[in-house]
C-alpha cells in the first residue's frame, strides 16, 4: 500500500511537470504577442483555476481551516505560485531557452538544501549522486542542442534574475509548506491558494482585466490562455500537491527536469527536430538520477 502511494505521487509529479513543459511552449507565444500583459495573464490563471476549484469544493465534504494556517497558506501562495508565476511570465521573454533550461535545473538542488534545514530531510550521498546524476543528464541534453551563430537572441540581465528567483521561491515552496500541504486536501488548500493569488495580483491588473478586447486576441493564442488555465494551472496544480504528500520535496523538485525533456520530444513529433543518442543519453540520466534519489533514506527512517 505504502509503495503504491509513492507510485501514485511520482506519476501526479511527472504529469504535472510534463503539462509544465507544454506550457513553457505556449507562455512563450502567449507573452510574444503583447496583447496582454504577464500581470493580466496571471490574474486570469488565478481567477480561472480558483474558480474551479472553488466549484469542486461545494461537491466535496467541508473541510474547516484552522485560522492559524491562514497566513501559512497566505504565504505558501506568494512563494509557490505569486512569485513563480509572475517572475516566469516576465522573464520569458527575456530568455532563450538554453538559459531558461539551465537555471531551472538548479531548482533540486536548493530544494535539497532547504529541505534539509527545515524539514531535517537526510542529506545523504546517494540523494546527492542522484541530483548530480540527472543534472548532469540535462545539462548534456541542453548543450549538446546547442546551436552557434544561430542569430538567436540574448538574454537580458532582468531576465536571467528573474529565472533564478522563479527558481529559487519554488524550491522554497517545496521545502518549507509540506507540512500546512499534507494537513489538508488538495482541493481545500489549492482553492485559498488561488483565492489568496488573486488578491494580490488583483490591484495591479484590475483595469487591464475588465478593459481587456478579446476580439483582438486572435484564436491561437486564446486557445493558449485555456491550456494555461485549464491544464498549466488547475490540473498541474492539482497533482503537485498530491505528489507533494507521498514523495520527499527533493524527489519532487528533480520533475522539473522532466521539462526541457517533453519540449524536445513535440519538437521530435511536430518535426522541428530528430532523435538522437544523445537525448537518448540525457533521458535516461534525468530518470536514473530520479531513481537514486527516490531509493535514499526518507526522514521516517
Amino acid at each position: 500500500m505504502k509503495d503504491m502511494n509513492r507510485l501514485g505521487g511520482h506519476i501526479a509529479c511527472f504529469a504535472a511537470y510534463a503539462i509544465f513543459g507544454i506550457n513553457i511552449i505556449t507562455c512563450k507565444d502567449l507573452t510574444s504577442g503583447n496583447l496582454i500583459s504577464p500581470i493580466t495573464i496571471f490574474t486570469l490563471r488565478s481567477l480561472g483555476a480558483g474558480i474551479i476549484f472553488w466549484i469542486l469544493s461545494l461537491f466535496l465534504p467541508k473541510e474547516k481551516v484552522e485560522r492559524k494556517d491562514y497566513l501559512k497558506i497566505f504565504a505558501a501562495a506568494f512563494l509557490g505560485y505569486f512569485v513563480t508565476q509572475l517572475t516566469f511570465l516576465v522573464a520569458i521573454p527575456e530568455v532563450t531557452p538554453m538559459h531558461c533550461s539551465i537555471i531551472s535545473s538548479m531548482s533540486p538542488i536548493y530544494t535539497m538544501f532547504i529541505a534539509a534545514f527545515v524539514l531535517k530531510e537526510p542529506l545523504t550521498w546517494k540523494k546527492a549522486a542522484g541530483v548530480l546524476i540527472s543534472l548532469c543528464g540535462i545539462l548534456f541534453l541542453i548543450f549538446s542542442n546547442a546551436r552557434g551563430g544561430s542569430g538567436a537572441s540574448e538574454s537580458s540581465m532582468k531576465g536571467i534574475m528573474l529565472m533564478f528567483l522563479n527558481s529559487l521561491s519554488f524550491s522554497l515552496y517545496l521545502g518549507i509548506f509540506k507540512p500546512v500541504i499534507a494537513k489538508y486536501s488538495v482541493v481545500t488548500f489549492m482553492k485559498w491558494i488561488f483565492l489568496f493569488s488573486a488578491l494580490m495580483a488583483m490591484p495591479m491588473s484590475f483595469r487591464e482585466v475588465i478593459s481587456l478586447s478579446w476580439t483582438r486576441i486572435p484564436s491561437v493564442q486564446l486557445w493558449e490562455l485555456g491550456y494555461l488555465i485549464v491544464f498549466a494551472t488547475f490540473i498541474s496544480y492539482f497533482l503537485i500537491p498530491v505528489g507533494q504528500k507521498r514523495i520527499r520535496p527533493t524527489l519532487v523538485s528533480m520533475y522539473s527536469y522532466i521539462q526541457p525533456i517533453i519540449a524536445t520530444v513535440i519538437s521530435i513529433i511536430i518535426g522541428m527536430d530528430i532523435l538522437t543518442w544523445q537525448k537518448l543519453l540525457a533521458a535516461g540520466l534525468v530518470f536514473f538520477g530520479v531513481f537514486v534519489v527516490s531509493r535514499s533514506p526518507s526522514a521516517a527512517k
